[in-house]
Parts: structure tokens; C-alpha cells; sequence
């Protein structure tokens, strides 16, 4: 069957300023994301892609123009099935803000049980994208025959929900998945079973740094509202 190329778009204006977007209109790359869009076609370079599909946001879209400009006869296809998790009233709240909620407990310890208020339970969210990627792996076999590969750009718990099934790991494991902005993550499926192949790969390893933005927490803090990750960032 198909290989999937997950791609989380790149740093977002919300991501350093500490908010959770969310589905909050207007939100782009920053200076570093765009630069991190820009070098995507390079790291993409000795991959053919059948087609390309993408979140309906900003974001999204603006990590994916590079790339399309470098291939103009890539086909992309926009997907509401893999947009950001709706948050609801938690859209564009303040991370650190955020941290003080109870559920934000749920969220970080039992995803399969927390519903955003005003917005969509996280069980939702991996339901809707698992469909959208069933789909897809079929349509690009189908169109492009086995072995073909295509790219889904989308968001990070997103992208840690697909990881989550491909591997048979219950929603609740899935905060112990972390994807950096603009990292490529792979999945081959067969008839069988998928392939974890590739996991948050950036090919920069300065944030393994402890510390480090995007890197290990420090020591006696678990990071439930670091920056970057969505409401399920670990």
C-alpha cells in the first residue's frame, strides 16, 4: 500500500507567542517557519510524491508553497479531516493560561476522555484523520499503484494521533509522541500491518538539548503546556 509523508507545518506566529490557535483564522509561519518551508523541498528532494494533501489552515498552506512551487505539477488536495483539533473555547488562549485548567489534566493523562468545551473530544479528532488516511491510502494505491508515496501536511496532535494507530497504541499513550515544526514523519502500510519508519525527523538535533525550545523538559516538570504542540503537546 501507500507511504504516508506527515508533515507538521512549520512554526506558527501562535507558537512563539505561547497560544494555543487552535482553528483561530490569520495564523502564518513566523520568520523561522518560513525559512523551515523553504528548506522542506530540499529534504524532500529524492522523494516522488503521487500528490499532496493539507489542512485547511494558514499554516498549512503557507509550509506546502515552497514545495509546490519546486513541483508545479503536484496535485494538492485541501482536507478538513485532517484540520487542527477544534478546540473550541480554548482557542487562542494562552498556554501558560491554559495549564491551570483541569482539563488540561485529562488532555495530558487520559486524551481518550477530554472534550474541549465548545469544541470536539480528542477521540473525535483521531477518528475523523485515521478515516481521511484510510481513504487516502486507497486512492493513491488505486491511482498510483503500490509503493506510491504522498504527503499529508497537518498539526501536531494530529499527526501524534495517526503515529498513535499506526502503531496499535491506545489514544491515552499518545502524549509520549512528540513532532517538531516542519518534521517528517513516515508511515508504510501494507495489507498487513504499518511501518513506522520516520518519527518528528528535522535532521537538526540541536533540541535534544535539555532545555532546549522543543527539547527535553528539565527535571521535575512534565511540560504540559510547553509551546508548540497543541493542547496535547507533551
Amino acid at each position: 500500500m501507500a507511504t504516508l509523508i506527515l508533515v507538521r507545518h512549520g512554526r506558527s506566529t501562535a507558537n512563539t507567542a505561547g497560544l494555543l490557535a487552535g482553528r483561530t483564522p490569520g495564523v502564518g509561519l513566523d520568520e523561522r517557519g518560513t525559512a523551515q518551508a523553504a528548506a522542506l523541498p530540499g529534504r524532500l528532494a529524492g522523494v516522488e510524491l503521487a500528490l499532496a494533501v493539507s489542512s485547511p489552515l494558514q499554516r498549512c498552506h503557507e509550509t506546502l508553497a515552497p514545495l509546490l512551487a519546486a513541483r508545479p505539477g503536484l496535485a494538492l488536495h485541501t482536507d478538513e479531516r485532517i484540520n487542527e483539533c477544534d478546540y473550541g473555547d480554548w482557542s487562542g488562549r494562552g498556554l501558560a493560561e491554559l495549564g491551570g485548567e483541569p482539563l488540561m489534566e485529562v488532555v495530558q493523562h487520559h486524551p481518550s476522555a477530554a472534550a474541549f468545551p465548545g469544541g470536539e473530544s480528542m477521540r473525535g479528532m483521531q477518528a475523523r484523520a485515521v478515516e481521511a488516511i484510510r481513504e487516502w491510502n486507497a486512492r493513491v494505491e488505486a491511482e498510483h499503484g503500490e509503493g506510491a508515496a504522498y504527503l499529508v501536511c497537518s498539526h501536531g496532535d494530529i499527526i501524534k494521533s495517526l503515529v498513535a494507530d499506526a502503531l496499535g497504541m491506545h489514544l491515552d499513550l499518545f502524549q509520549r509522541l512528540h513532532v517538531d515544526p516542519c518534521s517528517v514523519t513516515a508511515i508504510r502500510y501494507t495489507r498487513t500491518r504499518p511501518f513506522l519508519v520516520r518519527l518528528g525527523d528535522t535532521g537538526d538535533f540541536a533540541g535534544l538539548a535539555p532545555g532546549a525550545p522543543g527539547g527535553p523538559a528539565p527535571a521535575g516538570r512534565d511540560g504540559a503546556a510547553q509551546v508548540g504542540g497543541g493542547a496535547g503537546a507533551p
